[in-house]
């Protein structure tokens, strides 16, 4: 059978033509088309049918330049950054009623550069709507918006008083560092759970974040709750009684308590704890603290993830913390057991000869102790521990521990790097804290800078904990800096790294990406 011949449909014999589309001249132009019931081809259709007829070119948009956010007609302000999903809906919804009452539909849109500093915002709309007995078009319509620069109600009030707030929520820890803050502060900072704030401001053993609305500060309360083992406490202060409507206006204030057992500290349980968790101590490490506190056995290796109703059940301190850690040399280091992994962790039983690096020269004391750390050490390593053989210690429930068990002299901790670099290729964001006169202190200052400079340190030899927080790319790092690092201490690889970006003198965290489509009802990407 011949290519292009019909085929045959029953018997031998017969055949059935082949189905060909017909064609038909344009009643306009003449130009051959596929017939539609207007008779008329696409160019003909566009050149006398505009459907973006009655949509506007032009609209305004209302931005407060204070917590850059965009008005929500009639009062509603909602935050967005530039190119954002948000910011497309916000745009969007300016021209809905237009295109609703025109009936035309929205099939895309997508956002056209523009100069950051222009004041003006452009869309490219790709509109749709049925003409002429069901013949549809489809048309492309830009959009600029003008953008009015405009202080929200908060952000009014603020500038106005700064005092003027209307919620607050005073975050608090009872320790003698302030380790955790450095890290809740990273925190706060990659989710932008303290954006809204009006100000935050230092407070003894702690931070107070003042907000203008109450549910702004709720919404930081229970963010806290997710990362952090805190007990809350609220109340409200009557400011202001409106007789005739009934109106009140009131102050909250959220007090935040948080977990004062943190990371690396040493913890020696009662023994009705000890028993309730399965028999583990009674010497433990804090070695994560999320909403729940891990507590490692270093001894067994077995970990009991504590939460914070729990631990209030035995409310129990540390004995010691990373304030009063020693460092020990490693003489020499035999394995017990293969290494093993415990919630991303990795650990290895070992027998470890070591001394006091104080005691060089002095004495010849060495103790041989059980630790976690057997795939770190080796002979000639420096480690940083605590020590329970001259330590004073003013704790019950060590003395119990004392007293009814044979306690270790000595609990390693973690590796120590003698060797540091002068500058780092990476960099972090801080929060903008008011300092008040007694932070301001000399003394108060340095012991700031060394907590700050610990807790880099820490992020350096962690990879798990920089795995939740933002590093960003230093610039004035210089690659010739890296020859006093040593060959085996800790650095941050550089694909850990987020690039800095700026927008004119305002530093922004952005994307990388600019959204090019959106997906929302009746609207396809």
């Amino acid at each position: 059978m011949m290519p292009g011949s019909a085929a045959p449909a029953g018997g031998a014999g017969m055949f059935v033509p082949a189905a060909t589309a017909g064609t038909v001249l344009c009643c306009m132009c003449g130009v051959a088309m596929q017939p539609n019931p207007a008779n008329m081809c696409a160019r003909c259709l566009r050149g006398r049918i505009d459907i973006t007829e009655g949509v506007p070119r032009h609209a305004a948009v209302v931005y407060c330049p204070d917590c850059c956010s965009y008005l929500q007609p009639p009062r509603s302000w909602l935050r967005a950054t530039p190119e954002s999903p948000e910011l497309m809906q916000i745009l969007l919804r300016r021209i809905n009623r237009p295109l609703a009452r025109l009936r035309v539909s929205l099939s895309g849109a997508e956002f056209v550069f523009s100069e950051p500093h222009s004041k003006r915002l452009r869309l490219k709309l790709r509109l749709r709507r049925e003409v002429l007995h069901g013949v549809v078009l489809e048309q492309t319509h830009p959009v600029e918006f003008v953008v009015h620069d405009r202080l929200c109600d908060s952000c009014s009030r603020a500038q106005a008083n700064p005092d003027q707030w209307v919620a607050v929520v005073q975050l608090r820890q009872h320790v003698p560092h302030r380790r955790t803050f450095l890290y809740l502060e990273q925190l706060l900072l990659k989710h932008g759970q303290a954006s809204l704030a009006i100000r935050v401001a230092a407070a003894p053993g702690g931070l107070d974040f003042f907000f203008g609305s109450r549910s702004h500060a709720a919404r930081l309360v229970d963010f806290l709750a997710t990362v952090a083992p805190i007990q809350t406490q609220t109340a409200k202060q009557l400011v202001s009684h409106d007789t005739k409507s009934s109106v009140y206006n009131y102050k909250y204030t959220f007090s935040v308590e948080i977990c004062p057992i943190c990371r690396e500290d040493l913890i020696a349980l009662s023994p009705k704890a000890s028993r309730d968790m399965g028999g583990l101590g009674p010497l433990v490490l804090c070695v994560k603290v999320t909403n729940a506190i891990a507590l490692l056995d270093p001894l067994t290796l077995r970990v009991h993830h504590l939460e914070e109703k729990k631990y209030r059940v035995y409310n129990f301190k540390a004995a010691l913390t990373s304030k009063q850690l020693v460092e020990y040399i490693v003489l020499d280091i035999e394995q017990e057991s293969p290494e093993i992994s415990i919630d991303g962790s990795r650990y290895q039983l070992a027998y470890a000869q070591v001394a006091r690096v104080s005691d060089f020269g002095k004495n010849d004391t060495i103790f041989t102790v059980r630790t976690h750390l057997g795939h770190l050490l080796n002979p000639g390593d420096h480690a940083l521990g605590y020590d329970l053989y001259g330590a004073n210690l003013n704790d019950d429930d060590m003395d119990t521990a004392m007293t009814r068990y044979s306690l270790p002299e000595v609990v390693l901790v973690k590796k120590s790097y003698e060797k540091r670099p002068r500058t780092r290729r990476w960099k972090l964001k801080r929060l903008p804290v008011e300092e008040d006169a007694a932070n301001k202190a000399k003394g108060e200052e340095e012991k700031r800078l060394d907590e700050y400079e610990s807790f880099l340190k820490d992020l350096e030899q962690d990879p798990e904990l920089r795995f939740t927080i933002n590093l960003y790319k230093n610039e004035d790092y210089r690659s010739e800096m890296a020859s006093t690092v040593g060959d085996d201490v800790p650095t941050v690889p550089i694909e850990e790294l987020i690039e800095d970006l700026t927008l004119g003198d305002d530093e922004e965290d952005e994307g990388d990406e600019a959204v090019a489509g959106i997906a929302q009802s009746g609207m396809v990407e």
